[in-house]
């Protein structure tokens, strides 16, 4: 199956981006490929199935259908009902993600679909570039013109992701800055409190399973990988020991490519149990002091 990806950083809030893109019908308002778009039936443009149907500039007529709209993920996902692009099973998806750092967003646009043997490559390279990533640029132009008018509504309306959510660019390729956050024993290397880790019993660092064994300061942790994945640039992780005030502490981070820059964009998150008046300090902790600190660490060395 053929992937076709775009992705960028947008200065403004998620939900003056998710305001903008989030009506499926609203596609002429940012995109100037697109002339004139209707929702068919009579359909609002934010109900699941419904249809929008528009016409490029070159005169293409294309339909789609939503297949799904989360206001709390700020993402939703569609079909081809027409093609534009003699491509089959086709199914593509915007997703909105805010940068904790600066306050701004991170867009990725994305599709897979079946290409002919004879078009092998084709269309990924057409619709990555001349469609969402040309859109994506059409995309912050038009934000970054107006003023925010967005609602201040609180993030993640529905479950939160995590109780620690942290986001922030890294000025590097997303191959090299994995290449780093990979190896499970290696964090020393890019955060400034931790020293003397090593994988328990000298098992491989890309062991799942494995624990690293460091101190963070005067204290001593065990934390287990549960998950590593080269393809989706991710990993999560469990503590086994550690001298803070916590229970069933889980943690993971994820890597995306930001396409127009050849950067990083990471996301590190963690969750526990803990009591309220113990979080007070270990949610700001965790989010400046262990995550925040390791990635603005971890950038330094590649300037």
């Amino acid at each position: 199956m053929a992937k076709a990806y775009a992705s960028t950083i947008i200065n403004a809030p998620v939900q003056r981006v998710w305001a903008e893109v989030r009506d499926f019908n609203a596609l002429p308002n940012w995109n100037p490929a697109i002339v004139e778009s209707e929702i068919e039936g009579g359909q609002s443009a934010d109900e699941v199935g419904c249809i929008r149907s528009f016409t490029l500039a070159d005169g293409t007529h294309v339909r789609e259908r939503l297949l799904s709209l989360d206001d709390s993920r700020y993402c939703f996902t569609y079909n081809f009902e027409k093609p534009a692009f003699p491509v089959k099973n086709y199914r593509a998806g915007m997703d909105l993600i805010p940068v904790s750092k600066t306050g701004g967003t991170f867009v990725q646009w994305w599709a897979e679909f079946d290409e002919a043997a004879e078009d092998a490559g084709k269309y990924i390279e057409i619709i990555s570039k001349h469609v969402f990533a040309a859109g994506l640029a059409a995309l912050a132009k038009k934000i970054g013109g107006q003023e925010n008018t967005a609602g201040a509504d609180a993030l993640w309306q529905g479950l939160r992701p995590a109780k620690v959510f942290t986001s922030s660019p890294i000025a590097a390729p997303v191959e090299e800055v994995w290449a780093k956050m990979r190896d499970f024993a290696g964090m020393d290397g890019w955060h400034p409190d931790i020293s003397n880790m090593e994988m328990i019993d000298g098992v491989a660092s890309d062991k799942v399973s494995g624990i690293r064994d460091f101190m963070f300061g005067e204290g001593r942790l065990w934390e287990q990988l549960t998950q590593l994945s080269d393809t989706e640039h991710s990993f999560r992780y469990r503590i086994l020991k550690s001298p803070m005030p916590w229970l069933n502490y889980h943690a993971g981070a994820r890597l995306y490519p930001v396409s127009d820059s050849n950067t990083t964009f990471a996301v590190w998150t963690a969750d526990w149990c803990a009591s309220p008046i113990d979080d007070l300090q270990l949610i700001p902790n965790v989010q400046a002091g262990v995550f925040q600190l390791a990635l603005d660490t971890l950038e330094r060395q590649f300037q």
